[in-house]
């Protein structure tokens, strides 16, 4: 017995034994200006043994047998650089690294360079592209520059299978742009991954890079917002400690616009790493059409703090004071009755009225903050602790045109609300990150708790219809009177476009007083397990509680609901850090408000209050993501998404929980670069989206209808292309051009087979930009829609897009 129980005694400790017989290569990689190669790829020469540097630069490789051996450090743009190292049992070989740029890059900035991702946030763990099983697509700072970009909304031209659906309204809670992704509404509602809600527009000032996150995506990000097709969110600008730099530019363009932006960089101290940034612009601009303007002014301070090798600090806030006039959105049906109008050229809509006056304005101020704390536990372990929150407002005139009630004729009635609605949110994370070896498995385990809770206000007028209009700009009265009898005796006389007579519209109206809140409680798990360095799974769960107080002056209208949301990926390297085979299903969920029951005869509500579950969306992708070189890289993929327990109204108005909507479609993003000097980006994206389970109660329903568009889906084909070429002689060193476009098919905003269908028409733009970036000074002229098409965008409406503009900036580099 004494012999079995010293003979398994060894046994088990023989992993261990054999573990301490290897050791481990650690260190930093950093780039000339000495800040983090981020990304940066370690590899042991020879062998398939590899990682990557994260966001501070640091890496490390665990379980290396002892020995001699090459550490391979590269990085896009950067000179490839190797160093010998032994390696002891037990012992830990540190191996830093500085990498230069490449000689050849110095005079032709990479393609790559355009495409850099922040993976970190987009797993919320450090992860390779090529490791990740999720699609995610970025714009960087420096690309939007290039193209002479001032608006936030313009950057998504360089991301396949996107397309905005209607601009910011600045109304109550969702008065931010509207966009397609993969068939299904979204919004810019992330900031560095963390709640970041807006009722107006967003300033490109504090922007470090914005990123396209697709696919149903919850799991991570929770069910606050939408996120059927996928999640935008905005990377901000970081403070650097090394040096004092910064750089001041100023923007001049068509339809009378003026920009002044500035972004300042300094170390606070020389014996610590603390350092301060501060981001600024202030922008005007006219509108296109015949009234309409915004101005806005944004502040955005940021501080950082490396206490030491483990702790960290992170502190900023974005401050935007916006004023607007804003064109009411055209709806050119009423969703029940026959089209009048089937097309654009029925219709007729003079593209350059505005139906609105500059005294119709509207207020979207705005506050964001974050506070992070990161920690260093152990050479395994790291703590982030976030603290984020925010308020934004909708103060002013909202407008809309919407078919009035004779749906046979020409006119259209313009309806006006004035808004008072303040949100307000908070949000609180802890994410704990794991990088540890079990069974010889690595594991990339994260583990997290988020607490948000949201306040929204209203104080808002009811809507009147001030007057009726034609699509050519003609006007007649507003409301229709009706005598006691229900027999139409006239109509009152058509509002003039001002304030006061708006006020004096929808005065009587009431005010609608509400004071909704409610939270959510949350905590998800996710793990890269790499069974090979080739092959690896990520599994992910979140459990979420949603608890709504509703309003608090009703204490009846209290719910709550529960969400379980997984996320399964998988991706094998056939080529290690050159080609990924991958595959993911993910997953995303809306919590859906109780309702009442009304009777299907009498229509009268009974006073009975329905329950519902949550919506799902539920996708299942699979492609390939390659990454050859510095010259070419490339992600190809198809995706099929149900939506499913949506709620449908009955005829009397009962809500039935039975409505799904499938979308599916494939996507193609690259960059590359065939030439010297010649740097390509390049997309296609193909989506169908149709409503799959009926309506039992209403067949028709407008928005449930099997076969059609479920709305807001966005074009189904859209192709995106920029190129740029830089010069490399002498004489024209620093001077560089650049072309490209976007083409989108024809759109269906309106399908059912009821009110008839109504196609925006396909369109291509083209755009283009001539630029001198020297070390202190940017210089660069662009023009958009250069063959100056006339396009419309919608969302069950038609809004008609600016013609050919230009843009010009002038920047001095410090």
């Amino acid at each position: 017995m004494a012999r079995k129980l010293l003979c398994y005694t060894l046994l088990l400790m023989l992993p261990a034994f054999a573990l301490a017989q290897n050791g481990s290569i650690s260190g930093n990689v950093k780039m000339s200006d000495n800040s983090p190669a981020t990304q940066a790829s370690i590899t042991v020469k020879g062998t398939t043994i590899g990682t990557t540097a994260d966001e501070k630069g640091n890496y490390l490789i665990k379980s290396i047998k002892a020995g001699n051996y090459v550490i391979v450090a590269s990085g896009v743009g950067l000179e490839k650089k190797e160093q010998s190292v032994t390696v002891t049992a037990g012992g830990n070989a540190v191996v830093d690294f500085l990498l230069a740029e490449s000689s050849a890059l110095l005079q032709e900035v990479n393609v790559s360079a355009f495409k850099a991702k922040n993976n970190t946030i987009v797993a919320k763990m450090p992860l390779a592209d090529l490791e990740n099983p999720q699609v995610y697509s970025s714009v960087p700072a420096e690309l939007m520059k290039e193209q002479g970009i001032v608006n936030y909304d313009d950057a998504f031209r360089n991301v396949p299978g996107i397309s905005r659906t209607w601009g910011s309204t600045g109304r109550e809670g969702d008065g931010g742009a509207y966009f397609a992704l993969r068939g299904f509404e979204t919004q810019p509602t992330l900031t560095n991954g963390l709640p970041g809600l807006t009722n107006g527009n967003l300033d490109i000032a504090n922007v470090e890079e914005i990123q396209v996150i697709k696919g149903p995506s919850a799991t991570l990000f929770g069910g606050t917002t939408y996120s059927y097709g996928g999640m935008i969110n905005t990377i901000t600008k970081k403070p650097v400690f090394d040096s004092f730099s910064g750089e001041v530019a100023y923007n001049i363009g068509s339809f009378d616009l003026h920009r002044v932006s500035i972004d300042i960089n300094t170390p606070l101290s020389k014996t610590e790493k603390i350092a301060f940034r501060l981001n600024a612009a202030y922008h005007t601009e006219e509108s296109f059409q015949d009234a309409g303007f915004k101005k806005s002014f944004f502040i955005a301070p940021s501080l950082a703090w490396e206490v030491n090798d483990k702790l960290s600090f992170t502190v900023m806030a974005e401050i935007l004071s916006e004023k607007r006039a804003v064109a009411p959105v055209f709806f050119n049906t009423d969703r029940v009755n026959p089209l009048p109008f089937n097309s654009i050229e029925s219709l007729n809509l003079n593209p350059k009225l505005s139906f609105t006056d500059n005294d119709l304005t509207i207020k979207n101020p705005r506050l964001n903050f974050q506070a992070q704390a990161v920690y260093k536990i152990s050479d395994q372990w790291q703590s982030q602790t976030v603290l984020s929150g925010g308020s934004a407002k909708s103060d002013g005139i909202y407008s809309y045109i919407y078919d009035d009630e004779n749906a046979n004729d020409e006119y259209f009635d313009l309806s006006f609300h004035v808004a008072d609605y303040d949100m307000k949110t908070v949000d609180i994370q802890q994410n704990f990150n794991g990088d540890f070896r079990i069974g010889g498995l690595r594991n990339r385990l994260l583990v997290g708790f988020d607490y948000y809770r949201r306040n929204a206000t209203d104080q808002g007028s009811g809507y009147g219809v001030g007057r009726r209009v034609t699509p050519q700009g003609d006007k007649i009265g507003g409301d229709l009177i009706f005598d006691e009898d229900g027999n139409f005796v006239g109509e009152e006389a058509p509002i003039p476009l001002t304030r006061s007579a708006v006020d004096a519209l929808v005065g009587p109206t009431g005010e609608v007083l509400t004071d909704i809140e409610n939270s959510t409680a949350s905590m998800y798990v996710s793990d890269v397990i790499n069974f090979t360095p080739k092959f690896s799974a990520m599994v992910s769960l979140r459990a979420d509680h949603f608890d709504s107080n509703g309003d608090k002056s009703n204490p009846d209208d209290d719910y709550s609901q529960f969400s379980v949301s997984p996320k399964l990926g998988l991706q094998y390297q056939p080529v290690l850090n050159k080609v990924s085979v991958f595959a993911n299903y993910m997953n995303a969920f809306v919590n859906v408000e109780p309702r009442a029951v009304y009777d299907e005869e009498t229509f009268e509500p009974t006073g009975e209050v329905r329950s519902y579950k949550p919506e799902h969306a539920n996708q299942f992708e699979f492609g390939v993501k390659t990454y050859l070189s510095e010259k070419f890289s490339a992600t190809v993929s198809y995706y099929n998404i149900k939506v499913s327990d949506r709620v449908v109204d009955t005829p009397a108005g009962t809500g039935l929980q039975t409505g799904a909507v499938r979308s599916k479609g494939f996507e193609i993003d690259l960059s590359a670069q065939p030439a010297h000097g010649l740097e390509l980006i390049a997309g296609f994206s193909h989506n169908s989206n149709k409503v799959v389970d009926p309506n039992p109660e209403n067949p028709t329903d407008f928005y449930n209808e099997v076969g059609r568009a479920s709305g807001g889906q966005g074009p189904s084909d859209q192709v995106n292309l920029w190129a740029t070429y830089r010069f490399s002689s002498s004489i024209l060193k620093n001077f560089g051009v650049g072309v490209g476009g976007n083409y989108a098919s024809e759109y269906r905003v309106v399908d059912n087979s009821v009110t008839g269908t109504f196609d925006l028409p396909s369109y291509m733009l083209l755009n283009g930009t001539v630029f001198y970036n020297a070390k202190k000074y940017r210089v660069n002229f662009s023009v958009n829609n250069i063959t100056d098409e006339q396009y419309y965008i919608g969302y069950w409406s038609v809004n008609p897009q600016k013609q050919r503009n230009f843009t010009a900036a002038v920047a001095y580099k410090f």
